[in-house]
């Protein structure tokens, strides 16, 4: 019953590791949403056993043209850089036949470092308080409660889980996806998650998302 949708851009070295898991996890369909990759990505995700769509770049659009196409009724928006657990699609399926109307999964990091866990470990705390998983924590809908991603270019996830957390119950589910750690890695903990939460703020003093988007992937 679960349709998993990837968003994808020059995304050949991982894309075919999340196609994998995602069926692994129990997906009746994987959809990867592209956006104009130059590299093999589309391809690899074919080979896959993807159904892959194309069109422009934007996260938020490509996810909506994903959504869009898929023919079940359980939704899961994947990275194209996360793996989904064992196990995942009946999670998600008891989740929302139990009244969540929307939700996420816990998170580690697929690189093994100590400082990356303990990123993982505040980013998990961070959802249990606040029911707000992000887009890297795989975040799940029912067909009929998902009316789109706000075409923003950042903060489309965010926007998303703010919105659905004031409709109804959210789920976090003790399973965990693994996801790239690259960019904590490639710009180091502190300044990423000083920039992570600059964004967020910024984001709700009600700052333009394009002036954001410049910003964060500077």
């Amino acid at each position: 019953m679960l349709s998993v949708i990837i968003a994808a851009l020059n995304e050949a070295p991982s894309i075919g590791a999340s196609i994998d898991s995602a069926f692994a996890a129990g997906a009746a369909e994987v959809l990867v949403a592209d956006g104009g990759s130059a590299d093999d990505t589309c391809a690899i995700a074919a080979s896959h056993g993807a159904r892959v769509i194309t069109g422009e770049t934007m996260r938020a659009r490509q996810f909506n043209r994903g959504a869009a196409a898929a023919t079940h009724n359980e939704l899961l928006f994947l990275h194209a850089d996360t793996l989904l657990p064992a196990g995942a699609a009946a999670a998600v399926h008891n989740a929302l036949e139990n009244g969540a109307h929307f939700g996420g999964f816990k998170l580690t990091f697929i690189e093994d470092a100590f400082k990356l866990r303990f990123v993982a470990a505040m980013i998990n705390a961070r959802t249990t308080i606040t029911r707000c998983p992000w887009g890297d924590q795989a975040q799940f809908i029912r067909r009929a409660d998902f009316d789109g991603f706000a075409e923003l270019p950042i903060m489309e996830d965010y926007e998303l889980a703010i919105r659905m957390k004031r409709r109804g119950r959210v789920a976090i589910l003790p399973l965990h996806v693994r996801t790239s750690g690259r960019r904590f890695l490639n710009k180091g903990v502190i300044r990423t998650v000083a920039i992570n939460w600059q964004t967020i703020v910024r984001y709700r003093l009600g700052a333009n998302p394009a002036d954001l988007a410049r910003t964060y992937r500077r």
